[in-house]
């Protein structure tokens, strides 16, 4: 009698709950070691995919430094040695990414130092080419090999890097044929290899749709590039231009279009029709420069003027710069430029100039009036007046005696006046040499002149120990003259004058608003005095010409004194200052670069 199993007892349903459970753990055991296996051979793909990636990072950076040295050659503007400064970083982060990824592998280790020494020369080479591609350094035969040697280190790159690739597309290959005979072993491996490419379709649609995403990103940012590039030569009224030697094709920027008149692409551009936009008086020389262009392997600055269609005269500038591509065709790279406002703007300094010139004439005939034309009268005054005796003073009314008196003081401010004018004068037109000087004995001379006034008032003078500056000399004596006699004319009745100046070095930084900052250092004299001072709210009229604080009959004097120390602080492209406290004294602060 055949057996018939019983499902309907205890013990046949534990069995088959055993044989279930065994087969769920036998099916998931292959499930986990599947995708185990799965998960390995995923790793070394994506260790491949990631050694590729870093192997076009690699030769990327390298053309992106090649890129941004033929830009700088070819224009001498540094912004393109920008991807030229950066390519070293991210090649050498390439390098380190590469080495970690092909530390299991030796022939691959190998083949990455020989790629790094292949970069290093390739680098050197940048460094000889733009070495000897630069004016003060040039030289054609060595940039030329360098050039050369710099193109066959890129090929010799490039087959280092693509043989780097080949055996990581073995190793691939090798580890697909692994993949492909485990998924093989069973139809559950089949099932889950299509769940798992199905998982891996899904991923990289998702990865392919953000990088679209990206990559519209991108394009908008280049289109704004271009358009940023467009606008850039229209605002800085500029061009470029492109003339294949071999072909004859010239290909110009919209912009060189506008400069010319036309709109855009309104005709082809040839070397005859552009010189049909040359003024005659220049085509001869501009005709020479383009036949000169193969000689001299570059384009110097031209000047000429255009005549647009019009009749406008524009102005013109037009250089550029002869390069050999790598199929050996020769390319004169060029820029345009409108000057027309530069040169307009030169013509209206010119006869500013001009005006300047006459101006200073005007100014060196006023000065020969007032050393000779006005002296020789009022001398004149002075001299007969002296004539007049007590005697015969005696005789004249008291009125007369008075007007006499009047006459005598108002010649003598007018000879003070003519003489302070003069030393003004002298001080904005004499020619302004500068010697290396000790203060100090400058600062004794000028005590020397003023030992009259200085023993009258018994007067103290205190001085520190002053630098040796690169001066005028006779200018800083004169400041010290003007700035010393200044506070002995305001002293303080019944009071002993007293005058201290004082040095020290200081930084232009520390007076960002006051001093130039071209210069780093400057030397602070001070002239601190204890005489009647003055109200602090004119602390800067005071250096004005003609401006006066107090009245003519209360004190003697023109006005001009500070104003000819300010001006000799300004040629010597110092600063000077003063405060004061109302009958307590003044400080005078005098900023000397160092």
């Amino acid at each position: 009698m055949k057996w018939i199993p019983n499902f309907n007892s205890s013990n046949s349903l534990r069995v088959i709950f055993v044989i279930a459970v065994f087969i769920l753990l036998f099916l998931s055991s292959i499930a986990y070691k599947h995708n185990q296996d799965l998960n390995e051979s995923s790793k070394l793909v994506m260790h491949t995919y990631e050694i590729n990636i870093q192997l076009e990072r690699l030769m990327s950076a390298i053309k992106d430094a090649e890129t941004g040295q033929r830009g700088y050659i070819i224009t001498r503007n540094a912004r393109f040695l920008t991807p030229y400064i950066y390519s070293r970083d991210k090649v050498n982060t390439s390098f380190i990414t590469l080495k970690k990824l092909t530390a299991d592998n030796p022939v691959q280790q190998r083949n990455l130092q020989n790629l790094f020494k292949l970069i290093i020369q390739r680098f050197v080479s940048f460094e000889n080419c733009l070495k000897y591609s630069d004016p003060k350094t040039y030289d054609k035969r060595k940039l030329d090999n360098h050039m050369f040697g710099g193109r066959i280190l890129m090929e010799n790159i490039r087959f280092k890097v693509d043989e780097m690739n080949d055996i990581e597309k073995d190793y691939l290959s090798k580890r697909l044929k692994i993949y492909a005979a485990e998924i093989s072993l069973s139809p559950l491996f089949s099932v889950s290899l299509f769940l798992v490419a199905l998982c891996f379709i899904l991923l990289a649609y998702r990865q392919i749709s953000r990088d679209f995403e990206r990559l519209k990103v991108f394009n908008k940012r280049l289109l704004i590039s271009n358009g940023l590039i467009a606008e850039s030569e229209v605002i800085g009224k500029f061009s470029t231009w492109q003339w294949d030697l071999d072909s004859q094709k010239i290909d110009y920027s919209d912009n060189q279009f506008r400069l010319l008149g036309y709109e855009p692409n309104a005709f082809v551009p040839v070397k005859e029709t552009f010189l049909d936009f040359v003024h005659p008086d220049d085509k001869e020389t501009v005709s020479k420069s383009m036949e000169g262009i193969l000689n001299k392997k570059q384009l110097p600055f031209v000047y000429y003027k255009i005549m647009l269609p019009s009749h406008e005269v524009r102005y013109f500038k037009s250089t550029g710069k002869l390069l050999t591509d790598q199929q050996g065709s020769k390319i004169l790279l060029g820029i345009n430029f409108d000057i027309t406002d530069e040169h307009l703007l030169n013509i209206e300094l010119q006869e500013r100039n001009k005006e300047l010139e006459k101006s200073n004439k005007e100014l060196a005939s006023f000065n020969h009036v007032a050393s000779h034309d006005l002296q020789e009268p009022l001398r004149k005054i002075q001299t007969f007046i002296s004539r007049v005796s007590d005697a015969d003073k005696a005789v004249m009314s008291q009125s007369a005696r008075d007007y006499i008196a009047k006459i005598e003081v108002s010649a003598k401010r007018m000879r003070v006046l003519i003489d302070d004018l003069l030393l003004f004068s002298r001080t904005n037109t004499t020619k302004k040499e500068f010697i290396k000087s000790n203060l100090n004995e400058l600062l004794e001379n000028a005590e020397a002149e003023l030992t009259e006034i200085i023993d009258e008032k018994k007067a103290i003078i205190t001085a520190a120990k002053l630098p040796k500056l690169s001066v005028i000399p006779y200018q800083i004596e004169q400041l010290f003259i003007n700035l010393i006699g200044n506070s002995l004319k305001y002293s303080q009745p019944n009071i002993t004058p007293e005058i201290s100046i004082e040095s020290e070095k200081v930084l232009s930084a520390d007076y960002p608003d006051l001093l130039e900052q071209d210069v780093k250092k400057f030397h602070k004299i001070t002239f601190t005095d204890n005489g009647m001072g003055f109200d602090p709210q004119f602390k800067e009229t005071i250096f004005v010409l003609f401006q006066r604080l107090h009245s003519k009959t209360d004190y003697p004097g023109t006005g001009i004194g500070l104003a000819i120390c300010k001006k000799i602080a300004d040629n010597h492209k110092g600063h000077i200052i003063a405060d004061s406290i109302l009958n307590k004294g003044s400080v005078f602060t005098v900023f000397l670069p160092d």
